[in-house]
């Protein structure tokens, strides 16, 4: 694989938190999955997303989930690998999945703002986002 292909490659399935934050001020659709323990996940976690632990997804889990948007998993960052766990597993069920590079860590030392999980739910999807507990 020559650099630019590699690159491109990367890009592909990675996206920083500005880009993000980029779409989702300009309308467009994805959906923040914290691949994280439900505790993890009630503690803190990004603005609008549903909590997915990468253990328990499968067919019937994620039955619910919209085809026609960007999925983009996160957890920790660096030194947890559970959002490439919950993209592996999407993307194995015919997801359209993309990795936050830096995870939860970097989204806050970008200076995005973060919620207890379930205090927001702005999904403009069809999804089951759980917010009720």
């Amino acid at each position: 694989m020559d650099q630019i292909a590699f690159y491109q490659a990367k890009l592909a399935y990675e996206i920083d938190s500005w880009d993000v934050a980029e779409r989702q001020k300009q309308g467009k659709a994805l959906l923040l999955v914290d691949g994280r323990s439900p505790a993890a996940y009630a503690a803190e976690t990004l603005p609008g997303a549903i909590n997915l632990p990468h253990r328990g997804i499968t067919a019937e889990s994620t039955a619910q989930l919209p085809r026609d948007v960007l999925l983009v998993t996160f957890c920790d960052g660096i030194g947890c690998n559970a959002s490439t766990k919950t993209a592996l597993k999407l993307a194995e069920l015919g997801f359209t999945v993309k990795e936050l590079q830096g995870g939860l860590d970097w989204w806050k030392r970008d200076g995005y703002p973060t919620v207890a999980g379930g205090a927001s739910c702005d999904i403009n999807t069809a999804a089951d986002c759980g917010c009720g507990g």
